[in-house]
């Protein structure tokens, strides 16, 4: 099971960045952009702990302004994620305090928007290119490291 099936990250990447990937890349991608949903929930579980809540709203995550445009961006694209998929691959990681409702309703479009800035960063590295290599998702993956 993964977060996003490879029919629809090919979606994503084609419709949102003219990217084609192979389904080799897929599972790469996948647990780097599930660990990146993470990495923002445990940021917003620090979030609602200092404000000393026991559950994490939507607003603890810190969203920068480039990731909500992508989060828009994948509304537009009708594309959808399934929040049973994400809650089962979420179960995977060690707990975190309650998402809210609203939060957790959410979650499909953030991973969308998460894909999205994947992949527009990787187009960003060579605009010529329209095929995704390893070496791209790695450089990728390191700009949004230091970024999200």
């Amino acid at each position: 099971m993964s977060l996003v099936g490879f029919h629809h990250l090919e979606k994503l990447f084609r419709k949102g960045a003219s990217l084609d990937i192979k389904k080799g890349h897929a599972k790469e991608i996948t647990e780097y952009i599930e660990q990146k949903l993470y990495d923002l929930l445990l940021m917003g579980q620090k979030s609602a702990k200092y404000n000393g809540r026991d559950i994490i709203w939507k607003y603890d995550l810190p969203i920068t302004k480039g990731l909500e445009e992508s989060i828009q961006s994948f509304k537009k694209l009708e594309q959808e994620i399934e929040l049973e998929d994400i809650l089962k691959r979420l179960a995977t990681y060690p707990p975190l305090i309650e998402l809210e409702i609203e939060l957790e309703k959410s979650l499909p479009e953030i991973v969308g928007g998460l894909v999205l800035v994947l992949a527009k960063t990787i187009k960003s590295l060579d605009e010529e290119n329209h095929i995704v290599n390893h070496e791209y998702i790695k450089r990728a993956k390191s700009i949004m490291d230091l970024l999200i």
